[in-house]
């Protein structure tokens, strides 16, 4: 049976997220590319769940997030919204962030032997992560952290895994982040509902590594402010 290396997942991601932003920079009447672009996004929080049980250090991941968090924002404001500054929508690493402190606060309620303590803390990681995210307008908003929490709750490859991931994508991205519809055999389809289609490729995934070390993360890491600069000036010189 094929399978895909987390290395393989993550240039999927890179190339799907790079055909939904050409389309948002210079063809956005070409509706298939922002299909297409839709699957990126699962594949993220999956290898985002995953980089949490298998990182080294949490701190330095968290850190690692912050720093090109705050890289990316001007260049994803540019391309956004055409301002280097615009605190109407912020970039998705800080949707990531707060999904990543909504996984230490869920470990940390696993551990408590109290059922209050339990209850606080599974409210605080599931509530308090939606409400910040949503808050604060970072992509995705609210349920962008929780779609990281459905892989990282349900994480497995048992038949029972499977079927709550894909229940939670139905739910998050054909309810709650439905939008934009596209035509499909005659229905109207939600755009952002072809995220679902995602969990094709996360599911060849095995656990096997791939290609990795510095050099691997910092490209991976930088793909992401880069593109947006680049694409943020070619939509300038378009217009």
């Amino acid at each position: 049976m094929p399978e895909l290396s987390s290395f393989g997942l993550h240039l999927l991601a890179m190339a799907l997220m790079l055909v939904d932003h050409l389309c948002i920079a210079l063809a956005p009447q070409l509706l298939w590319m922002h299909c297409v672009g839709r699957l990126a996004f699962p594949i993220f929080a999956f290898l985002m769940a995953e980089g949490f049980y298998h990182t080294r250090s949490r701190a330095r991941y968290a850190r690692r997030l912050l720093v090109f968090a705050l890289l990316s924002e001007v260049p994803f404001d540019l391309l956004a919204s055409g301002r280097p500054f615009d605190l109407a929508h912020q970039n998705v690493l800080w949707t990531f962030l707060i999904a990543l402190g909504s996984m230490q606060l869920l470990e940390r309620a696993a551990a408590t032997s109290r059922p209050a303590g339990r209850l606080a803390l599974g409210a605080a990681a599931t509530l308090g992560g939606f409400a910040a995210a949503t808050l604060f307008m970072t992509d995705y908003f609210g349920p962008g952290v929780w779609m990281v929490l459905v892989f990282y709750l349900f994480r497995g490859e048992g038949w029972q895994q499977r079927l709550s991931q894909l229940a939670g994508l139905l739910l998050l991205n054909g309810a709650l982040l439905a939008g934009q519809t596209v035509r499909l055999f005659g229905l109207p389809v939600p755009v952002q509902s072809f995220a679902v289609l995602a969990l094709a490729p996360i599911w060849l995934y095995r656990g096997r590594q791939g290609p990795h070390g510095r050099a691997v993360r910092w490209l991976f890491y930088g793909f992401y402010p880069a593109h947006l600069l680049v694409l943020a000036a070619a939509s300038a010189l378009a217009n």
